[in-house]
Formats: C-alpha cells, structure tokens, sequence
C-alpha cells in the first residue's frame, strides 16, 4: 500500500514532470501521494488522472459550457492572492461537507506564484467581479491543477468544468504534453467530473500509467 510524503521548498520543471508522472500531488510545500482514501466512510481506491493533450477534444457537453461562458473575460497571470480571492475561497468552501479547507493557504505556499514551482492563476471575470480562480503549477512538459474555487450562485456556468477546460487549452497553447486534474476515485465520487475528458490516463499503482478505460468513466 502505498502512502508517502515529503516537504520541499523548491523543485525544478522536470522534477515537478518526474513527481506527477509517480503519482505525486502537492499543497504548498507538503507533497504527498497515496493510493487509498476514505470517502463517505467507504475504502477507495485512488487514481491520479493526467490528460495527454495530443489526444484531447472537446465533447459536445464541453462545448456547451464555452458557449455558455462566452462572455466572460479571462485572466492568466503569476499567482498572487488578496482580498478578493480570499473572500471567494470562504464562499467557496461552502460547497464542503467533510474535510472542510480552513485557509486557501491550505493549498498554496505563502509565495504561490514561485514555491515550490512556477504556478499561475486562471481568474474569470463576469465585468469587474471575480466569478473564478484556479491555480495551474508549471512543469517542463506538464501542468499540473492545484485547486479552483468558484461562486457558487453561478452553478449555472459550470464554472469548475470550464476552469479544466481553459487550463486545458492553456497547456496547449504553451505547446505542455500532459495537463494533470488531480485525483479521482475508482469508486463512483464526488470528484467523477474528472472523468469526463478525453485523453484521459490513469496511474495503475502497480504497473504505472493507463488509457482510462469506458468501464471507470462516468457518462458524459
């Protein structure tokens, strides 16, 4: 069974590459991996995803949810946090029935846009008002998503789905191979959105990575 952790301050671009690629996430400098987890009181079995961005397309769902944001405005810059995300982040948090977040410095180090890698934020904007963020880390060849927040009083937008799809096309852009959502359960979870893209690979802790294979994928 695997379980581990580590603490570092800083990794280079291709150590960032070679932890996501062993299963390896981060909050700050607290790396970690592990490949069980309860959830809801149940065992699950824990899969780390990665996108392989030359195999992705949209599906006709995702389309909808650009559409559907077409009209607001993005940001992408080096990760900075102030009021205004902090405010979103308690308002978000909401949305959290166990293991409820107490800070967004949770996960982010007090010097986010640097340590322990390079990390930028996705900001959407409806007007002046800040409707979502997530915080994308920078590898060699990958980008690696940290944690995204968005208002809950536009659940409408699909906020959460459309943040995966702009960092998605974020990667691309920047010519990155690999585009890492984070963690899934084998089992049916809250966290089963993360199944629906394609490209999708998982890590076999055994064996290493995988296609995502139709029988662990949650219909679209």
């Amino acid at each position: 069974m695997v379980s581990q952790y580590f603490h570092t301050l800083f990794a280079q671009p291709e150590q960032m590459d070679a932890f996501w690629a062993a299963g390896w996430r981060h909050f700050g400098t607290f790396f970690f991996r592990y490949a069980t987890n309860t959830w809801q009181g149940k065992r699950c079995t824990v899969l780390p995803l990665r996108i392989d961005l030359s195999s992705f397309s949209l599906s006709q769902s995702q389309k909808r949810v650009l559409k559907r944001n077409a009209d607001l405005r993005v940001l992408i810059r080096e990760t900075y946090i102030d009021e205004e995300k902090e405010e979103l982040f308690e308002q978000h948090k909401n949305r959290f029935s166990h293991n409820v977040p107490e800070s967004i410095y949770s996960f982010l180090s007090p010097v986010p846009d640097s340590v322990p890698c390079a990390n930028r934020e996705i900001c959407v904007y409806e007007g002046d008002k800040l409707l979502a963020v997530s915080f994308l880390d920078l590898g060699e060849t990958a980008t690696s998503a940290v944690y995204a927040m968005f208002d809950l009083a536009e659940s409408k937008r699909s906020l959460g789905i459309f943040l995966i799809l702009v960092g998605i096309r974020f990667s691309q852009e920047n010519g990155f191979r690999y585009y890492y959502p984070g963690y899934a359960y084998r089992e049916p979870s809250f966290y089963d959105y993360k199944k629906r893209f394609s490209g999708l690979e998982y890590y076999d802790w055994k064996k290493g990575w995988k296609p995502f294979k139709s029988e662990l994928r949650t219909e679209d």
